[in-house]
């Protein structure tokens, strides 16, 4: 059953893919370069020395900054599928190298997001390498509701990982951020810390189920808002911080693009007109 084209709103979604691997890898590419030290347990916690730690780190930074420019100017399926892997294998070091398990689960957008981007361009037999630069010419209604279920995942996801730091975990650099921002006028920042993460869990599992655009506006708001804590903190690389979550933004937008526009539109039941892109 196919979906009527809108290649204005398809392109929109491609190149919306597209933004979110560049930022994701730039952003996290740039953090490699710059040898964050907050990285060197992930690299122990695989068996490498401290040392071998420091000299991979600009390794793995421009390999991601390169990733995130092809992914921007000419994505192929093969290194999209990479990327997906790449961003679920950095988001599982997290608790191996001793943190919450949360962590895993807040980076839903590090590895949802070109997870989903394979899916939406997915024609196995048109090749791994090809340019996917353009948009499918049509989708079947089946992967238009398939994306919005990745859409509505990856959104619960980063929104219940995230607020059980506060919630749960306390994690120090969150109460941190909530300081400089003047939230100790409301009570303790342990306080506050947990009834921002209660809020951002409902907001999580009501994305599962919220079907308004309007509402993943919001999410868009909050989680913007969220990261740009990091500036106002003044946290070390902090844009770097920000644009890395681009992902995180471009989630909800792609649901609010999806569901906004009306369209694509499913044909009546019974429909058999061929989908090019299902």
């Amino acid at each position: 059953m196919s979906i009527p084209p809108d290649k204005a709103l398809l392109v929109r979604i491609n190149w919306l893919f597209r933004c979110a691997l560049f930022m994701e890898f730039v952003g996290h590419g740039a953090f490699g370069v710059m040898s964050k030290a907050s990285w060197l347990p992930y690299y122990t916690a695989l068996g490498f020395s401290e040392a071998w730690g420091w000299r991979l780190m600009p390794v793995v930074g421009w390999t991601d900054i390169a990733l995130g420019f092809i992914a921007l100017l000419s994505p192929r399926p093969a290194l999209i599928a990479w990327m997906g892997f790449w961003g679920l294998f950095t988001a599982l070091l997290r608790p191996l190298a001793g943190e919450s398990g949360f962590e895993t689960l807040e980076r839903t957008y590090n590895y949802g997001v070109p997870l989903l981007m394979l899916y939406y361009h997915w024609a196995p037999f048109k090749g791994w390498w090809r340019d996917v630069s353009t948009a499918p010419s049509s989708l079947s209604r089946g992967r238009v509701d398939a994306v919005l279920l990745g859409l509505r995942l990856i959104t619960a996801g980063m929104l219940v990982g995230h607020g059980a730091y506060g919630a749960f975990v306390g994690k120090a650099n969150l109460l941190r951020f909530y300081d400089a921002a003047g939230l100790a006028a409301f009570g303790s920042l342990a306080s506050v810390s947990r009834m921002i993460g209660a809020a951002e869990i409902a907001l999580g599992l009501g994305s599962l189920f919220a079907d308004a655009p309007a509402y993943f506006a919001l999410v868009f708001a909050v989680k913007l808002g969220a990261e740009l804590l990091y500036p106002l903190a003044g946290a070390n690389g902090a844009w770097f911080e920000v644009l890395e979550r681009g992902g995180a933004y471009v989630a909800p937008l792609m649901f609010v693009a999806l569901k906004a526009s009306g369209r694509p539109a499913p044909l009546p039941r019974g429909s058999s007109t061929a989908a090019a892109g299902g």
